[in-house]
């Protein structure tokens, strides 16, 4: 199982993506690629959680409160409960994610060996976390390779851009188009975001 642990192995990846496709070979120079990995485990999770549709100034200011408290592993969640987690601003839908989640949490060592399947079906099935949210587990607390969040938007419209698509594509047609992209999808998801902060900058819309 390949990781994904520093910039060689990020090249690695530009490499397959400049050899197998021209449209790559045309972009990938101008991109600069993130590393962008995180510790696995509970921490990524409770990251993604707390972070879902609220601005980054805004989940900082949660997590920073949640720290100050004493309250970013299980147990001390547990312990705490519902009136611990209100206190540092958490809203009550992710308030029930959390306790869900530390309710019935996997063996997250366990998950650092498991398939790319094994994991995404294993964490979508914690209250809370989607395919969207699995991948990105997949790909930057685990390191993957191949893990490739084909619902991101961000993603779409890269691809349309990068292509020359008459539309954005949906999941189904971009996983088709990442087909050839295999073993190295995760780098060329690190690329499309960046493809897509670079275009929408050169368009005035920012990134």
């Amino acid at each position: 199982m390949r990781i994904i642990e520093s910039d060689a192995d990020l090249d690695e990846g530009r490499h397959h993506l400049t050899a197998i496709c021209p449209v790559w070979a045309g972009a990938l120079p101008e991109l600069a690629l993130p590393l962008r990995r995180r510790p696995d485990g509970f921490t990524a999770i409770l990251d993604a959680i707390i972070g879902q549709q609220i601005s980054i100034a805004a989940a900082a200011a949660i997590m920073a409160r949640l720290q100050a408290a004493g309250l970013t592993e299980p147990a001390a969640i547990r312990a705490g409960g519902e009136e611990a987690l209100r206190a540092c601003g958490v809203s009550r839908p992710k308030i029930r994610y959390l306790l869900g989640i530390v309710g019935q949490e996997p063996d997250w060592h366990r998950l650092r060996h498991a398939p790319d399947a094994e994991v995404i079906e294993t964490l979508t099935a914690l209250p809370g976390i989607g395919q969207w949210t699995a991948e990105i587990y997949l790909a930057f607390a685990l390191g993957r390779t191949d893990a490739f969040p084909a619902g991101d938007l961000a993603l779409q419209e890269a691809a349309r851009l990068l292509y020359r698509l008459d539309a954005r594509p949906d999941p189904k047609t971009l996983v088709e188009i990442a087909e050839p992209w295999r073993p190295w999808r995760s780098v060329a998801a690190r690329a499309l975001w960046a493809y897509y902060r670079l275009a929408k900058g050169r368009e005035g819309v920012g990134g």
